[in-house]
């Protein structure tokens, strides 16, 4: 159970104490570890202690080179997951619109957006150089 619960960690990008946050919460977590509703959950520092383990014995990788293996041998594919808010922010949402000038936009397309602004790291912030146009309903976002 212990190593599943690392797959789910892996597979989800979870920390250990969101982990056992999710196990609780959620019951596909439960039924894919085997746990009814009652049961008792490990809790974050059990979770860090097995993976810190097998971390130090070098197990670790073993374990899921192993693991990946096993899946490819069954056509399966380990992924581990990423989240991407692809959310469309209407105009009158308060946020305000990027003003760069055509260099600095030439520069954001051609991928050299981390070089701006260096010297300005509080406006850097404020400043989404992933962040694409999109049309939704022929209104842009």
């Amino acid at each position: 159970m212990m190593f599943k619960i690392m797959i789910l960690q892996r597979y989800y990008g979870l920390g250990d104490k969101q982990v056992e946050y999710q196990i609780i919460d959620r019951s596909s977590f439960k039924k894919f570890l085997g746990l009814e509703s009652g049961d008792k959950v490990p809790d974050e520092k059990t979770v860090w202690l097995f993976r810190e383990n097998l971390t130090k014995t070098g197990v670790i990788e073993l374990l899921f080179s192993q693991f990946i293996k096993f899946l490819e041998d069954k056509n399966l594919l380990f992924n581990e997951g990423k989240l991407i808010d692809a959310s469309f922010i209407p105009k009158d949402f308060g946020t305000p619109r990027q003003r760069n000038t055509r260099e600095e936009n030439e520069k954001i397309k051609k991928g050299e957006g981390n070089d701006l602004w260096k010297d300005q790291p509080n406006k850097k912030k404020h400043k989404g150089i992933d962040a694409q146009w999109a049309k939704k309903n022929g209104e842009k976002y």
